[in-house]
């Protein structure tokens, strides 16, 4: 290696020669990946491109776009963080959609602010503006990219950064999502009026499905008394009925490990192995992944007993949804799957007061579930469309959900643990956090406290595009081994070149290699909305006739009688016509209360027995909910 060429650094911290070209894959002394990260630099566009700077850390690869030369080293940060970069640390949720703080470089007498996880791609393009990317894109995507601007919009109107989404350079697409480039700090507030002026401008480029909702829906944010949630029911429904025109095809597979150092397996995963070789009518829209915290005597049993006690209320939830006649919000559906995770949370709790377990004895387990929920969607044509395409991911802790396509893998959650705690608190950048000794200490799980403290995430996605969701524990995600080894596995896996048992198989035999330590466990669902088809999968296709189909929730009651616990892990396109007003709520959300308090069944009756008092607080809670439903405006 010449003496003047640049050369980019190993992150292996015992590496004793780090030292490499730039291109190389791994290191060539210890193999570990090479880390290219590439950052935004805010104000530093006036760095010639090919310059070294910040005393030879950083290329300069295009205009405002930095190259970390040493990306093992923790960045410069200064005592004080500013004002101006608390944003980005409160909104640190809104990763999918924005930039990270990586650090500052202290150059020509300025700090210039470096963003982490900007719209770039791997070679240190720029993706596309939104404006630009927004004529090419297909009906769906569109409303999709519409949708998400107004899910950012208030809780970045909350910050005081509203204005980023408004400017057209910073506002970029990647795939399926929008990012933003940076956070710019509102001077006054934008208002919905300056929103429908933005939208507007997109008006000549809309496909002609959604022409005359989109402009609607402006003419209505021009309106000095626009109701919010009226808007917001009317993006989703023209969302849904663009999705449900598109086939989706299904097919899912699980599998867990013990690993290369432990001696027994805390995780539980469903399913176990291919789905069309197992009789449940669950798959393969609901998969799971829990990774038990506690030792032999509780993490293997905590885990088994959130798998068994959300299958269940799942089945009910399906069942309630294909009875409604109109559209169910996902803000319902998410809170009613947060409830169904705060009653397997208190299950667990449960047992572990029943069992006197305290302090760090008491048994947990962490949880990343997905579910495909196949509403049925009215079309303009009059048409009823079998399924909306809608996704649901819920997490506590640290296990993670990803979705895969042949041109990138994006983590869709956010990890529980002090971290991120320390981000999201405004008090430090995440690579500074990750420097504390108890930086993936969880600071929340499934068992540990009453479901009073217990904040489920879930978010709503929208498949349509194919590829593949992962769930994983931390066993296979550590070391960012997804991030490093999924050029391997995408192509292929999508286009149903390999099957998703030997992925999977790939997978864990490669993180036993390269992590090894824990236990591993992943489930891959392949998704199909292409016109190539699903062979086997489970497919749904679009504007087909469907009545609903009855899911029966007659499971047996749980035993929780597990003082000596054994664990069988097998067990484990046409025109769109305005709407302006919402889905009516009274239709669906009578029965949410006798779904959650009924259809469980031995779940919930197994809660009431171990732990009256926690049951009774929890129902009158979730009374009082219901009520609200209720009283909200229609």
């Amino acid at each position: 290696m010449s003496r003047f060429e640049l050369k980019i650094y190993c992150t292996n911290p015992h590496c004793d020669r780090p030292d490499n070209a730039i291109g190389a894959k791994v290191c060539a002394n210890c193999g570990t990946p090479i880390t290219y990260r590439r950052l935004w630099a805010m104000d530093g566009g006036s760095k010639p491109i090919g310059s070294i700077v910040g005393k030879g850390r950083y290329q300069v690869v295009a205009p405002q776009i930095w190259l970390d030369l040493q990306p093992g080293m923790l960045p410069y940060l200064p005592q004080e963080i500013p004002e101006t970069v608390l944003p980005y640390l409160h909104l640190y949720a809104y990763r999918l959609h924005l930039p990270n703080v990586y650090g500052f470089c202290r150059e020509g007498g300025k700090e210039i602010l470096l963003l982490d996880n900007s719209p770039i791609d791997a070679e240190g393009t720029p993706y596309l503006p939104f404006a630009q990317a927004f004529g090419q894109a297909s009906a769906v995507r569109q409303v999709y990219w519409l949708w998400q601007m107004w899910e950012l919009w208030q809780p970045l109107l909350d910050w005081q950064v509203g204005s980023s989404l408004l400017i057209e350079e910073n506002l970029r697409v990647h795939d399926w999502r929008i990012r933003l480039r940076a956070l710019t700090i509102d001077s006054t507030p934008p208002s919905f009026s300056q929103l429908a002026e933005f939208w507007s401008g997109l008006l000549p480029e809309c496909r002609q499905t959604i022409l005359p909702v989109v402009q609607d829906l402006c003419v209505q944010l021009h309106d000095d008394e626009v109701d919010p949630e009226n808007i917001r029911a009317q993006l989703n429904q023209l969302l849904l009925q663009q999705a449900a025109q598109l086939s989706l095809g299904l097919q899912v597979y699980g599998a867990t490990d013990v690993g290369k150092e432990r001696d027994h397996n805390e995780d539980t995963c469903y399913p176990l192995g291919e789905s069309s070789q197992i009789q449940d009518e669950l798959l393969p829209r609901w998969s799971i992944v829990c990774d038990g915290i506690g030792g032999h005597e509780g993490g293997e049993v905590a885990s088994h007993m959130a798998v068994q006690s959300v299958k269940p209320q799942i089945k009910a939830l399906l069942a309630e949804i294909a009875e409604q006649q109109e559209i169910v919000p996902p803000e319902v559906i998410e809170e009613q799957l947060a409830a169904i995770v705060r009653v397997a949370n208190n299950l667990i709790s449960a047992q572990n007061d029943n069992q006197e377990r305290q302090d760090r004895r008491r048994m947990g387990t962490t949880l990343v579930m997905a579910l495909q929920v196949p509403q049925r969607i009215k079309l303009a044509s009059g048409a009823i469309a079998s399924n909306s395409h809608e996704l649901y991911i819920t997490n506590v802790g640290d296990s993670r959900a990803y979705w895969l396509t042949p041109r990138g893998i994006h983590c869709l959650t956010v990890d529980d643990d002090v971290a991120v705690r320390e981000v999201r608190m405004g008090r430090t950048t995440y690579r500074d956090a990750l420097q504390r000794p108890d930086a993936g200490a969880l600071i929340q799980a499934l068992g540990t406290r009453d479901s009073e403290f217990l904040k489920p995430t879930v978010n709503r996605f929208v498949v349509e595009e194919d590829g593949v969701l992962v769930l994983c524990s931390d066993g296979l995600s550590d070391r960012d081994l997804l991030e490093h080894s999924w050029e391997n596995f995408a192509d292929p896996l999508i286009r149903g070149r390999i099957t998703l048992e030997a992925a999977a198989q790939a997978w864990i035999q490669l993180a036993n290699e390269r992590n090894g330590s824990d236990n591993i466990s992943i489930v891959l669902t392949r998704f199909q909305v292409s016109s190539a088809g699903a062979n086997a999968f489970l497919t749904t296709p679009g504007a087909a006739i469907d009545e609903p189909e009855a899911v029966p929730s007659d499971e047996p009651v749980l035993d929780l009688t597990l003082s000596e616990p054994t664990i069988d892990a097998d067990s484990a396109t046409s025109s769109t016509a305005p709407a302006r007003k919402p889905a009516r709520r009274k239709s669906w959300v009578g029965g949410v209360l006798l779904f959650l308090l009924l259809a469980t069944g031995g779940g919930l009756y197994a809660w009431s027995v171990l732990d009256a008092n926690g049951f009774n607080a929890w129902r009158d809670r979730l009374q009082t909910q219901v009520q609200g439903w209720f009283s909200r405006p229609n």
